[in-house]
């Protein structure tokens, strides 16, 4: 009887474990998208090609969900954003 009752108290011990690391590595929690077009054009308004600003702002804002205030700089505030490259080993977000 005792045995019964500490492979049912495991077996709630490892469900409740597993659903804690799914929350924890984000499976459950939702986060906000941002409206990257209109941070974008912000982010691109000042650009001289604002086409070719607009396409790569907004694969770094879906990627990253992130796009840094103002029209240029301010990188740090979102570090996925300042660290994708081209293959050319260039920034690829404005």
């Amino acid at each position: 009887m005792a045995n019964g009752r500490l492979t049912l108290l495991l077996l709630i011990f490892c469900f409740i474990i597993v659903h804690e690391v799914e929350i924890y590595n984000g499976h459950h929690l939702t986060v906000a998208a941002i409206d990257c077009p209109s941070k974008c054009s912000y982010r691109c308004s000042k650009s001289g090609r604002h086409k070719m600003c607009m396409r790569a702002c907004k694969t770094c804002c879906q990627r990253c969900n992130c796009v840094p205030p103002g029209t240029a700089g301010n990188e740090n505030v979102c570090p996925c954003y300042a660290n994708m490259k081209t293959h050319g080993g260039r920034h690829k977000c404005p």
